[in-house]
């Protein structure tokens, strides 16, 4: 059994849901060398999340932003903690309930990822920056 860890930085996003696998894939060269495994992509932050779904029509990561602004607004005033802004206590939520990480099979050195399946970054801050995922892989070559 191999195994591989790497530090990934993501660049800085915009607030909303990114398509983010082929920044994934570009940071993780070492896909190709495991036959079959599992890589966990696990984000080290606490307003932002990882999420796989629909990677073709941007219309479903703008409707994940629409929803999750809308079931948990910023600001909102039952909110105590509120120290580093209005969209702080929501990211966090947000964040929780999305999740931080992923486990996703690996297929002849790529991600065993359905047809229209992609990894999403959920940037929950309007002024999130740049995004560190740890990446483990372990596998077979």
């Amino acid at each position: 059994m191999l195994f591989h860890q790497t530090q990934i930085r993501l660049k800085p996003r915009p607030r909303g849901y990114h398509l983010i696998t082929s920044e994934i894939e570009a940071g993780l060269t070492e896909l190709q060398n495991f036959r079959i495994g599992m890589v966990q992509l696990f984000l080290q932050h606490t307003s932002a999340s990882l999420t796989i779904n629909e990677n073709a029509d941007p219309d479903v990561r703008k409707d994940f932003e629409r929803w999750s602004n809308q079931a948990i607004p910023d600001g909102a005033t039952y909110f105590s903690h509120t120290m580093e802004g209005d969209d702080d206590m929501a990211a966090h939520i947000k964040s929780s309930l999305m999740g931080n990480q992923l486990l996703i099979p690996l297929q002849n050195g790529r991600f065993g990822l359905g047809t229209w399946q992609g990894i999403y970054l959920g940037e929950h801050r309007n002024y999130g920056g740049s995004r560190q995922i740890l990446a483990t892989i372990w596998g077979e070559s």
